[in-house]
């Protein structure tokens, strides 16, 4: 009863957080937690003696591997005003790809660095219109693409490009503003971060001082943190957009680490408040924004070992285009991409593997050129006619199954896995 209690409890925070999430207003979400409260709740527990226990979320994604992108925009509406300043327009940020393998074991985030020069394809504009194809910075085509207002063509011209310069095919997609992004730590208490020196922003830049150590930051002073790029300590000194993306990896896997921890799910309070805190900071494609869908694949994911969410970085280099200092990838990216596009994990992802059967050959059968009761030349009786063995001996090629004829081998033992390492600022 108490292990079904738990999966239903973590099934209803689930449906419950995307449902909300598929909501797109405050308006919209009001009424939501107004028809809630109407309902009277009846806790059976104690009562009923037989149970059903609850059908698992089916995830619709089931065998097919996942290319989530995400996008952060700049977007000053409200109180992102607040944030960042009041700048017309639209612009990309931050822009990841995630993977999620299709035997969901792995998920691989991807940064792709703003200021790479790319060929940004022809884009559908929001007033019917098509743009033209032209080389520019990569965070260009979320701009060209909005028209300056429009989020979805905003989405979809990044979207073409991600396409066109990695050859992996983006299934789904979101849009984060910065807000949510402070809404969402908030909601999980902070975010625990163990800096290796002290961080200090130029105020011009972003306006964040953190002693080295451990920190817990706030949803202000993450998004300080995400968006500094000129100062002193972790690589502030360069005020480069790659050591910001250093940055922003490290704090990415220290939330979702923080998300999954039991400190955080087993808090009924944060779990709601992150709920709460999704509400306008999303704008997504209709399936990541169906509560369905995403129950499933989120219940999917719940096995996922925390060292296997890997952040990877694309190799760069310095490059000029038109007098306009920027950067190129390096021949290994194409290597990462058609890796994700065949659905190979990195090298320091630690799957799983089944056991060996105990027979040589995986179903268990004789393998061809196998007479019954010969195995790699043993006798009937179990003893090899090469070396005199007896019933059950060592043949010297391998045991023997007690008189059964067929060869056994001895279970392959797993490596074991080499010590995770942490990126700068993930506390252990």
């Amino acid at each position: 009863m108490r292990s079904w209690r738990r999966a239903l409890v973590f099934r209803s925070v689930t449906m419950g957080l995307v449902g909300v999430m598929a909501f797109g207003s405050a308006a919209a979400a009001t009424a939501y937690h107004n028809a809630i409260s109407q309902i009277e709740v009846q806790d059976l527990d104690g009562l009923v003696t037989e149970v059903v226990e609850p059908k698992d979320p089916s995830d619709p994604f089931k065998d097919q591997a996942v290319n989530l992108l995400l996008m952060g925009t700049d977007i000053r509406d409200g109180t992102n005003a607040d944030i960042g300043g009041t700048v017309s327009g639209m612009r990309s940020d931050t822009t990841m790809l995630v993977h999620i393998s299709a035997d969901r074991q792995w998920m691989e985030v991807v940064s792709l660095p703003r200021d790479t020069f790319v060929d940004i394809p022809s884009c559908k504009l929001p007033d019917g219109s098509q743009s033209q194809p032209y080389r520019d910075k990569f965070n260009a085509s979320f701009t060209v693409g909005s028209g300056g207002t429009d989020m979805k063509y905003a989405a979809a011209c990044t979207i073409n490009t991600v396409n066109a310069i990695t050859g992996v095919t983006v299934t789904n997609h979101a849009v984060v503003k910065m807000n949510g992004v402070i809404d969402v730590v908030d909601a999980i208490g902070g975010v625990k971060m163990c800096l290796p020196e002290a961080l200090h922003g130029n105020p011009k830049s972003a306006r964040i001082d953190l002693p080295a150590g451990e920190n817990l930051l706030d949803g202000k002073t993450a998004i300080q943190f995400l968006r500094v790029r000129k100062g002193t300590g972790m690589g502030l000194e360069m005020g480069s957009d790659l050591t910001r993306i250093e940055r922003q990896q490290a704090f990415i896997n220290a939330t979702m680490r923080q998300i999954l921890s039991a400190e955080t799910l087993a808090d009924p309070t944060k779990t709601f408040r992150l709920i709460n805190a999704a509400l306008g900071s999303l704008s997504a494609d209709p399936a990541i924004a169906n509560p369905g869908s995403v129950a499933g694949l989120a219940w999917s994911l719940r096995e996922i070992e925390k060292r296997n969410i890997v952040m990877t970085k694309i190799p760069v280099y310095d490059t000029e285009e038109g007098g306009v200092g920027g950067l190129g990838w390096g021949p290994e990216a194409a290597e990462i991409f058609a890796r994700i596009a065949a659905d190979q994990p990195p090298a320091d992802v630690v799957l799983d593997t089944p056991e060996p059967t105990a027979s040589g050959s995986p179903s268990g059968e004789p393998q061809e050129g196998d007479t019954a009761g010969d195995a790699g030349g043993d006798t009937e009786e179990g003893a090899d006619a090469g070396t005199g063995d007896t019933e059950g001996g060592d043949a010297g090629t391998g045991d023997t199954a007690e008189g059964d004829g067929t060869a056994s081998e001895p279970p392959t033992p797993k490596p074991s896995p080499s010590p995770e390492v942490l990126l700068d600022g993930v506390c252990a």
